[in-house]
């Protein structure tokens, strides 16, 4: 015989080990076993993913660091790509998720608003003139509007439309760029105050957005023609939003409600907000997260999310207040009165069983990549960071 098969004290040999681990295995499964047997029995849903998740490991949420943000104040920010956006009264400002600079280009606003799809972003001065489209590391066109911007929106492919006003006329435009900034077509309405307008992702027609008497008015224009074509008129409500989908219908957000039209002016309810008051929402492909907030239950907070064509996803109710909310590549980072947590499209938090992170100050927060968020705020930006199990 060769060899030493004396254990050390204090030492557990390899079959020890097993056994134990096997034990605690046969424990857990007995424990499940119970479970769904008690759940069944009492008729209550079955919540797979989270009995499943008893036997992953956590993974570990972490607040990396401080990010330098040089943009001055009223700052705003959204992703790009894998970088982060940032836009201020001193120009607009672009790092990676390693804190390192991609863009700067220092111009003066007043009201910054910032807005990107995939890997092109509009920045620009709400009740002035200043505009910029650009990528993850140059800016792309750089416009002066000739009256007073309203609004501005980009599409997938880099075109991008600006609604502007006339000082002292009840006259507005909304003129649409491709992606070099050259004017491609141009609305005027000597009627109806335009609000918002969105590109379809094919570059063939532009939904506007205007005011019409106690409700609001979708118009569709084709860019090759000169009449307008669909009109979806919506006289219940103020739309407040508009955005095109991947399915070529455009989504409006209302005050009380989500809501698909398509081309031809047709618009049907996807999903009613009950009587609570949105706070905000999320496009992420083909899903669409949102959440709402009922003051007269202490600040509840409710998240839902849903397909494109108006299956439900899932609900979920905090008692928490949600202050925002972001998605990218498939998950959501919500920042709430307690700090930022991570859900995956059906409303599972990631990792599971793991505590908020403490953000303190943070007023919105930008998810970025596929593992994290910056919860930012007029004099803070920090970024946070989670390993998202291997299993999901």
């Amino acid at each position: 015989m060769t060899g030493d098969n004396r254990n050390p004290k204090g030492r557990k040999t390899p079959r020890k080990k097993r056994r134990l681990l096997g034990v605690l295995f046969s424990f857990l499964s007995l424990a499940a076993l119970v479970y769904i047997a008690v759940t069944l029995l009492s008729g209550r849903d079955l919540d797979i993913r989270g009995l499943l998740s008893v036997f992953r490991s956590r993974s570990p949420v972490t607040a990396v660091e401080e990010f330098d943000f040089d943009v001055g104040r009223n700052r705003v920010f959204t992703n790009i790509g894998d970088s982060l956006a940032a836009a201020g009264t001193f120009g607009v400002q672009i790092l990676d998720i390693g804190g390192n600079e991609r863009l700067r280009d220092p111009f003066r606003m007043t009201t910054p608003a910032i807005k990107t799809d995939a890997g092109h972003g509009i920045v620009f001065d709400i009740g002035g003139t200043a505009v910029r489209s650009f990528e993850e590391t140059r800016i792309t066109a750089s416009i002066e509007s000739a009256g007073v911007i309203i609004s501005a929106s980009i599409n997938r492919n880099g075109w991008f439309c600006v609604c502007t006003s006339e000082s002292g006329a009840y006259l507005s435009f909304v003129t649409v760029y491709d992606n070099a900034g050259r004017e491609v077509y141009k609305i005027s309405l000597a009627s109806g105050y335009a609000m918002s307008a969105v590109i379809s992702q094919d570059n063939k027609r532009i939904a506007v957005l205007t005011l019409a008497g106690e409700g609001s008015k979708i118009t569709f224009y084709e860019l090759a023609g000169e009449t307008p074509g669909g009109v979806f008129d919506f006289s219940d409500s103020i739309i407040l939003d508009m955005r095109y989908l991947v399915s070529g219908k455009v989504l409006a957000i209302a005050q009380g409600s989500l809501i698909i039209v398509d081309n031809g002016g047709n618009g049907t309810e996807l999903y009613s907000f009950g009587g609570r008051r949105l706070g905000g929402y999320a496009i992420d492909g083909s899903f669409i997260a949102l959440y709402m907030l009922d003051y007269s239950l202490g600040y509840n907070g409710r998240l839902v999310t849903l397909k494109d064509n108006g299956e439900l996803v899932r609900e979920l109710t905090s008692d928490r207040e949600i202050i925002s909310m972001s998605s990218s590549d498939g998950y959501l980072a919500v920042l709430q009165n307690e700090g930022v947590s991570f859900f995956d499209t059906e409303l599972y938090e990631l990792p599971p069983d793991e505590n908020s992170i403490s953000a303190a100050g943070a007023t919105c927060v930008v998810a970025i990549g596929g593992s994290a968020a910056l919860a930012a705020g007029e004099h803070s930006a920090v970024l946070i960071r989670f390993e998202r199990s291997s299993s999901r």
